[in-house]
């Protein structure tokens, strides 16, 4: 297969640079509409009770509040006469909007509940219609038309479900933006540092703007077909740019290195195909298998990243396979043109000195090296015994951000919030009687405020004297009930109250649903539980199966994902350590709360493809040298001193564009991107460059173990980097070197 794509590109560059430009053409036409098609929200299990509760809601009863209006009188009051008057007309020019039902507001009811405790603001309840992505283009509407001061007497802001979507929307672009304009020009000045030549650095570049443009139109596509989040540009940018440019740097530096050993260059595209290719293959594999694992959730969010994430890298791959030979055969020794001035004079296929003295001192002492490296690891994954998880909510935004704004003055100025009460959906006819006795044992339940049904206010476990029947919550064949609480919104306190409601006796023949903020909650970590060791399981097989395919040892692969798993914990215990405990909150402008599932989930599979990916790439060349004849030692040393110095570049490369998105202002995207940055390097510079050589020469010849069946079936079926040498220049066996060198000078 390596053979046919490097003739390919060899005979037929022209046609297939031809297909890449009109590729990029229509990618490029297409992505331009995918922002249209991706959608908000997604963190929900559509079989979960809250969800179901949330559609028996919408479908009985016009849908659950999900707008807050927060609205002041210039006064400093809101039972003046002017502000009465004010307040109703607001209502009534809400009431028309097609986009709004179950407009509810203190002017109407005069439930004290819908006024401050200090009489200077009051609410207005609504539900925005349609899914989260009508709902997220509604809300900005009415937000465009409302928000403000309204005809020049009561001032007016926006909080809610809907109104946090719409400003997560757009914060979700803004973030993008800003990432791109910082990560694509540091990677131009990384690249032209690493290679010192023009031509060279622009190579990752192209493939990395190839799989940038398809990411953004597979998107479109997914999003004709399925439910996609919109965050899932973030990932899919940053996987793009990344990844495209570490396998270009990985092709490009082996055909500048085939070269400078004397191949010409039709030769030089062939080995840089069976071997650098081989490599990008196997790589983009165990990254694909990591992402893949995403499509056992529930959840669209985390599906999208699944689907979106397993495309971009096969497009990063494939243009990589079948552009970049094509590419390499046009320019040929002009590769090394447009060379700075400040770039010494070296040989392009020269190992690393720094790390092949680094690999040899860790060989020579593997304990004494090692053990402070797993030490430091541990420690930094230590906070993962007190981690905890949410949900997005409002505070993932910045301080400033209205919806926020709101959400703060409804928490400490009302006297529990409609907006994150629990509702409780029953899809079928009650009687009064029982409907009544339920409700009362809900109001009992420590931490509830109040109980409201269509029969009344229920309080401390029985009917309230005042308070009006809400007759809009009872049909003759559905009845629904909101239960209000003093508990902070998704606190441990409020997570037990949905337990606790679901346990109380209903009434006969019924089976409630519980949703709400934090029923949704507790309904994600329940079904992203439930199918965790699934994905883990997933994950593992499939990376041991493609890395003993790799390698021909089922040693390797064990070996691999426990020093990966030491690396992943480490990373986030720090992402714990950050985000959840708050260090470091004030300087990057976030606001401390648990671990947000989805994400979290979503970062240690992303950390865990990316870390075979560097696995791929060290290990490839070991196993190289190692079939060549070298003992472990020399084929350990040569290996990380051929591709040390490519690892760190490329970490570095993929770390800045997964760094950029620490500028975000939405804290889970900064977790995300802090985080699979750091996992990126702590893997290329710990784990390979200290934990990989230590572990080598503790299993010695055992590293390359396999029972003698697993060997066949390996010699039948397992593909293995080396391929066909070059018949104009032969690549010698390396030889071993003395242990007091410190520069191996050997080819391979």
């Amino acid at each position: 297969m390596f053979e046919r794509m490097a003739e390919l590109a060899i005979r037929r560059y022209r046609l297939v640079l031809i297909v890449a430009v009109l590729a990029v053409a229509l990618m490029g036409v297409v992505g331009a509409g995918a922002f249209d098609k991706l959608k908000g929200g997604g963190f929900d299990d559509p079989a979960s009770p809250s969800t179901r509760a949330t559609k028996v809601i919408d479908e009985k009863f016009g849908g659950e509040t999900n707008l807050v209006l927060l609205v002041r009188s210039p006064d400093g009051r809101i039972d003046t006469a002017a502000s009465k008057e004010s307040g109703r007309a607001l209502v009534a020019d809400l009431k028309k909007e097609k986009r709004l039902s179950n407009v509810v507001s203190y002017w109407e009811t005069n439930s004290p509940d819908l006024r401050s405790k200090d009489g200077r603001e009051a609410m207005v309840l609504a539900h925005v219609r349609g899914d989260a992505t009508e709902q997220r283009e509604n809300a900005r509407e009415i937000l465009d038309t409302y928000s403000g001061t309204y005809k020049g007497t009561l001032t007016v802001q926006a909080g809610g479900g809907a109104a946090v979507g719409a400003d997560l929307s757009k914060q979700v672009v803004d973030d993008l933006i800003l990432a791109e304009a910082i990560a694509i020009p540091l990677t131009l000045v990384l690249l032209l540092f690493v290679f010192g030549s023009v031509v060279a650095a622009l190579l990752p570049l192209a493939i990395a703007l190839i799989a940038v443009m398809g990411s953004f139109a597979q998107l479109f596509l997914l999003g004709s077909v399925t439910d996609v989040a919109d965050t899932a540009t973030n990932l899919t940018t940053a996987l793009g740019l990344g990844l495209g440019i570490d396998y270009a740097l990985l092709m490009v530096s082996r055909f500048r290195e085939q070269l400078a050993a004397g191949v010409n260059v039709d030769d030089a595209v062939r080995r840089t195909v069976h071997t650098a290719g081989r490599t990008v293959a196997f790589s983009a594999a165990t990254v694909a298998a990591a992402l893949a694992a995403l499509l056992v959730f529930p959840q669209y969010f985390l599906r999208s990243f699944g689907f979106a994430g397993v495309g971009v890298v096969a497009i990063a791959a494939l243009s990589t396979l079948f552009v970049m030979p094509a590419l390499l055969k046009v320019l040929g020794h002009r590769v090394n043109s447009g060379r700075l001035p400040w770039t010494k004079s070296q040989r392009s296929d020269a190992q690393e000195p720094l790390w092949g003295r680094l690999a040899r001192t860790v060989m020579r002492r593997p304990a004494l090296t090692a053990l402070p490296v797993l030490a430091v690891l541990l420690f930094a994954a230590s906070p993962l015994l007190n981690i905890t998880f949410g949900t997005p909510d409002e505070r993932v935004l910045p301080k400033d951000a209205e919806s926020r704004q709101v959400s703060k003055v409804l928490r400490e100025t009302f006297g529990g919030s409609e907006d994150s009460a629990l509702r409780i959906a029953i899809d079928q006819s009650v009687d009064a009687a029982p409907l009544a006795s339920y409700a009362g044992r809900l109001s009992a339940l420590k931490g509830v405020k109040r109980v409201e049904t269509s029969m009344g206010i229920y309080t401390e476990g029985q009917s309230a004297a005042t308070g009006p029947a809400n007759s809009a919550l009872g049909r003759p064949d559905a009845q629904q009930i909101s239960v209000v609480s003093s508990l902070t919104p998704k606190s441990d306190a409020a997570q037990s109250l949905v337990e606790q409601v679901r346990s109380v006796t209903p009434p006969p023949g019924t089976h409630p649903l519980v949703g709400g903020t934090d029923a949704v909650l507790v309904d994600a970590k329940d079904s992203i539980a439930d199918r965790l060791p699934l994905a883990v399981t997933l994950v593992v097989l499939t990376t041991f199966l493609l890395l003993f395919l790799f390698t021909g040892s089922i040693v390797q692969p064990l070996r691999a994902l426990l020093l990966n798993l030491v690396s992943l914990g480490a990373t986030l215990g720090v992402m714990t350590w950050i985000f959840q405990d708050g260090n470091l909150s004030s300087s990057l402008g976030f606001t401390a709360q648990p671990m947000e599932v989805s994400m979290t989930v979503l970062m240690f599979c992303i950390a865990f493809g990316l870390s075979m990916d560097y696995e791929v790439f060290v290990t490839s060349r070991i196993k190289e040298l190692h079939d060549h004849g070298a003992d472990n030692e020399t084929a350990v040393v040569n290996g990380l001193g051929h591709t040390g110095r490519i690892v760190s570049a490329a970490a570095c490369l993929l770390a800045v564009s997964f760094f950029a998105f620490g500028t975000a202002k939405l804290s889970f995207m900064q977790m995300f991107g802090l985080g699979s940055g750091l996992a990126v390097l702590l893997d290329a510079i710990a784990v390979r460059g200290v934990l990989v050589p230590a572990a080598m020469r503790l299993l010695g010849h055992t590293a390359w173990y396999a029972p003698g069946f697993l060997r066949r079936l390996h010699m039948r079926y397992g593909l293995s980097e080396g391929g066909p040498e070059p018949t104009s220049a032969p690549v010698p066996v390396p030889v071993p070197a003395a242990p007091t060198h410190t520069k191996d000078s050997t080819r391979v």
